[in-house]
């Protein structure tokens, strides 16, 4: 049973991560049509982003291929109940992608108008998508005994659903609006910060209601009322989110992405700790739900997993900082100019 918690919670962090760092790329993908006024600037907020954003999506194979390894059972059933929302998003990403290496390989505004419009679905959508998948999650999908789903694709946009959709939505436009205040410079630079503040201030009533729904339309809450000292996670995840605009307002503006960054994990955490020992709930009957200990593999493959863990994402995680070390400074016409850039 220890192995099966240990790796509930390393697939909870891996989401975070995920979320955490492909969050930022989303928002600016979203911000994109809005704060991009000339062609200039839509090159800035690209490249502000080049050099990291695939980077960053590898944290979304590490956390499917751990849930296919680890919890195979959950894998099955999320995939057949969740497989339209979930095509959507890998179909999104793929085209995200193709638009960022299109864009400027010819000089023609519809050309350009075409990918930009890639960009910014490809944003968008997984961003509002995930969010209805988790929030969905966590108040249950109805499957039965056999994992064979009982619903369709619009039973998932309910209210609770979409209403987390907005929330991971706002989320990502805060992360992605802090990374832009430190990766721009001049007019642009401007504008990101007064959005930066005017999500923040959409963002906070979206939080606070989405915590209330919780309450009522999940039993997320239980493990919380049960070890009362689980709520420091949703006290370090509401300090992280009113650091993040005070940061903001001293124009510390890493800071305000590292804060935004701990909001999002916390957020992540928030539902996983609700969840645990259940991975993917039914909503039918709680003894259709799969578990850590229900849907897991077996104790040597979890074991050899934790090993090869262990190893290798430390390495990932050193070089991704060393990378975002190297990247942070604001891009310049320089970067503009060179041969591989956007």
């Amino acid at each position: 049973m220890v192995l099966q918690s240990i790796w509930f919670y390393l697939w909870g962090l891996l989401w975070a991560i995920f979320f955490m760092t492909d969050g930022f790329d989303f928002g600016i993908g979203t911000l994109y049509p809005f704060l991009g006024k000339s062609d200039r600037d839509k090159r800035v907020m690209i490249n502000s982003i080049g050099p990291l954003w695939d980077g960053n999506e590898v944290w979304l194979l590490t956390a499917g291929g751990v849930t296919f390894a680890a919890f195979p059972k959950v894998y099955a059933t999320m995939f057949s109940s969740l497989y339209t929302p979930l095509m959507l998003i890998l179909f999104a990403l793929i085209f995200r992608g193709v638009a960022f290496e299109f864009r400027g390989k010819i000089e023609s505004t519809g050309w350009k108008k075409l990918w930009d419009t890639f960009i910014f679905i490809g944003s968008f959508l997984p961003a509002l998508l995930f969010g209805v998948a988790f929030a969905n999650i966590f108040q249950g999908i109805p499957f039965d005994a056999e994992g064979i789903y009982h619903g369709n694709t619009l039973k998932l946009l309910n209210p609770y659903g979409l209403l987390g959709g907005v929330l991971f939505v706002l989320l990502f436009l805060q992360h992605g609006a802090n990374w832009l205040n430190i990766k721009t410079t001049g007019d642009l630079q401007q504008r990101s910060i007064a959005v930066s503040q005017k999500i923040w201030l959409l963002l906070v009533p979206v939080a606070v209601i989405f915590f209330v729904a919780s309450y009522f339309a999940t039993d997320l809450y239980a493990n919380y009322l049960k070890t009362p000292a689980l709520f420091l996670v949703i006290i370090a995840t509401v300090v992280a989110l009113l650091a993040t605009r005070l940061f903001i307002a001293k124009q510390h503006f890493f800071k305000a992405w590292f804060a935004s960054a701990l909001t999002i994990v916390g957020a992540t955490f928030f539902g996983v700790i609700g969840l645990f020992p259940a991975l993917f709930p039914s909503s039918m009957d709680e003894i259709f739900s799969l578990t850590a200990f229900n849907a897991s593999s077996s104790p040597l493959t979890l074991k050899i997993m934790l090993g090869v863990v262990l190893v290798f994402i430390p390495i990932v995680i050193i070089y991704q900082t060393w990378a975002y070390n190297f990247f942070k400074g604001p891009v310049t016409q320089e970067d503009l100019d060179l041969d591989d850039a956007y």
